[in-house]
């Protein structure tokens, strides 16, 4: 029998498929996926509002593939709907922002839209969109929020498992609002989607068999696009634009991997990426979270965390933080993933609690010098943009870097063993055999 030479391989942890967990279902017995019917249907009748006005359109989508991938099917949908494209235009973030704050709402207003579409930005409470009353607004979303801007009409998967990205959500709303966005939209859906789940997802029920997608375009066609529309954002002149005028102007994902534009930030970004992850992680004090700390004007800290959650491996972590102090001046820029050996305990890993729980901890008031922006995302990948100080602080809350105590219970310290050694009744012995006389 041959023998295997591989003796120190441990076994992976086997993950559950994304898919393979039980849908919410309304009172019929039906799942709802991927959010409400009525919503969606009330997103439909938005759309076709907007396309039929004749009136300014801004699509406002995130900076990653997913809310790009979500706007470019938007644009799709309103000019097979009959909206002059001339009418249709789009407003990026700045780089460190969001779309709730007082100058991205200024900037938005001075373009004087008619309908804004709100795509893959995360949410919270605050005031609307943009002020004037003439303006109406939906949101579409996968963030976890029950909070959303005054005046705004709400489509959001993050309550139906297995949550829809934005890009799969938009394409579910818009495929059966023109024939040719099922077929010309397809591909954007699986760029975005695999942006933000990976390139190992399988597509099974309740997501679309994109199997015929998949024939015609290919898995690799796909996920190097992917990694070609993020680079951009991620770059330090964060060159959103580039990302989204490929991605509009594409009609295969071919189009993106020839663009050279594309293919130099992506070098850069793999060079900055390469620079950064080799930093050696901090433990908390429990075991539980790993810190990773970088400078860079580069936004690669997420792709850093991701890959040091497949690398890590202890019975007590839970989460991989990469810190990033220098994307923005005077902030912390973090990513936050759940470490691969923890994604199957059973409670799950909640990201975004774990983070609430130790801010909670701070008697002075941390939790509001955190700020807003302080654990947003999703439970299992998560993160924020906060004070230096503030940052500092839950660090030290999470004793990081603190040597582990060891205990046998919550409280009770563990204690010390004494050493005992027994007389051996066997005078006979290797010690004595090798014993000078």
């Amino acid at each position: 029998m041959k023998r295997s030479t591989n003796t120190n391989t441990k076994a992976r942890v086997k993950l559950p498929d994304y898919c393979d967990v039980e849908p919410r279902r309304d009172a019929s017995g039906k799942a709802i996926w991927p959010a409400p019917e009525a919503a969606m249907e009330g997103a439909r009748a938005f759309i076709k509002e907007c396309a039929a006005s004749g009136k300014k359109a801004l699509i406002v989508p995130d900076k990653d593939a997913d809310g790009l991938s979500s706007g470019v099917i938007m644009h799709r949908t309103l000019t097979a709907l009959g909206l002059d494209p001339t009418l249709i235009d789009v407003h990026l973030v700045q780089k460190g922002s969001n779309v709730h704050v007082e100058p991205e709402r200024a900037a938005m207003a001075r373009k004087n839209p008619d309908y804004i579409f709100v795509l893959d930005q995360g949410s919270m409470a605050a005031p609307p969109v943009v002020d004037s009353l003439a303006t109406k607004s939906l949101i579409i979303d996968h963030h976890l929020s029950d909070l959303f801007p005054e005046r705004a009409q709400v489509v959001s998967a993050c309550h139906y498992p297995p949550v829809s990205t934005t890009s799969l959500l938009t394409y579910e709303i818009c495929k059966t609002l023109a024939p040719e966005i099922a077929s010309s939209g397809a591909y954007l859906a699986c760029i975005g989607t695999h942006g933000d789940l990976g390139n190992t997802l399988k597509w099974a029920p309740p997501f679309p068999d994109m199997k015929d997608t998949f024939k015609m375009y290919t898995k690799k066609s796909i996920n190097d696009a992917v990694s070609l529309i993020n680079a951009p954002r991620r770059t330090a002149k964060y060159d959103v634009i580039t990302a989204w005028t490929a991605l509009l102007n594409s009609t295969d994902p071919k189009d993106l991997l020839s663009n050279g534009r594309l293919q130099t930030a992506r070098v850069e970004i793999n060079a900055e990426v390469e620079l950064n992850t080799h930093t050696p992680p901090k433990f908390s004090a429990d075991g539980r979270i790993a810190v990773l700390r970088i400078h860079t004007p580069a936004q690669v800290h997420p792709v850093i965390a991701t890959r040091w959650a497949g690398h890590l491996n202890s019975k007590a972590l839970e989460i991989v933080v990469c810190a990033n102090s220098g994307y923005l001046p005077g902030m912390v820029n973090f990513s936050c993933r759940i470490a691969r050996c923890a994604r199957a305990r059973d409670p799950p890993v909640n990201i975004i609690d774990s983070l609430k729980a130790a801010a909670a901890l701070s008697t002075d008031g941390l939790v509001d010098r955190l700020g807003e922006s302080f654990a947003r995302g999703h439970k299992e990948a998560s993160g924020g943009v906060v004070p230096v100080d503030a940052f500092e602080e839950l660090m030290l809350l999470l004793r990081v870097g603190e040597k582990p105590e060891k205990t046998d219970g919550p409280d009770e310290p563990r204690p010390k063993r004494l050493k005992t050694i027994e007389k051996s009744p066997q005078k006979n012995t290797i010690a004595n055999y090798f014993r000078k006389p």
